[in-house]
């Protein structure tokens, strides 16, 4: 069990590094590459290259980091007015599926990265393998399915509280402190 919490916290560690740093090489690509050609009219060719690759890393590795934080988006509209126990079946079914079909995608996104370096196409301005560039795909969808799983897994074995992630306890539940309630009140 030690080793899984140790694991798990490498991978955390490890999501949050690679979204923080594509995050910065994004904003850097785009501001650098308006920079330079507003200043200089010279336009560097990898730049929009670059910042696709970051922004396809960000989105897919971003996947699993926002399932563990219960972050990701969803519709609540029903969820929120419903009672605990239904919320609680709610957080067990929409995870359990989500993962499914986080795993189909995991599939048909690993086909796809095996045809592209087939193909042996590359990119245009870097000459890269342009199979480097998508396979955050398949393990971002394969680390978000593994992610949902554990918030199933985690509604299931806690009977008491509704978590939206795993390090995410349900919003619905939270008492509200004294300054919460008066703020509420002005709103």
């Amino acid at each position: 069990m030690k080793l899984l919490r140790m694991l798990d916290n490498f991978i955390l560690k490890l999501e949050e590094f690679i979204l923080s740093y594509a995050v910065i090489v994004i904003a850097v690509m785009v501001v650098g590459k308006a920079l330079l050609r507003a200043l200089f009219t010279y336009s560097p060719p990898f730049a929009d290259e670059v910042s696709q690759f970051s922004v396809i890393i960000a989105t897919f590795m971003g996947i699993s980091y926002a399932a563990r934080k219960g972050r990701h988006i969803s519709m609540s509209a029903f969820y929120d007015l419903a009672p605990f126990k239904v919320r609680k079946i709610l957080m067990i079914l929409i995870p359990a599926v989500t993962a499914l079909f986080l795993f189909v995608l995991a599939y048909y996104s690993y086909l796809y990265v095996v045809d592209l370096k087939d193909s042996g196409r590359v990119t245009s301005a870097m000459q890269v393998p342009s199979y480097y560039m998508y396979i955050a795909l398949p393990v971002g969808f394969t680390l978000g399915g593994i992610q949902f799983l554990r918030n199933m897994l985690i509604n299931i074995t806690n009977r008491d509280e509704v978590y939206l992630g795993t390090d995410a306890k349900d919003y619905n539940d939270k008492e509200l402190s004294d300054r919460d309630v008066k703020e509420e009140l002005h709103l």
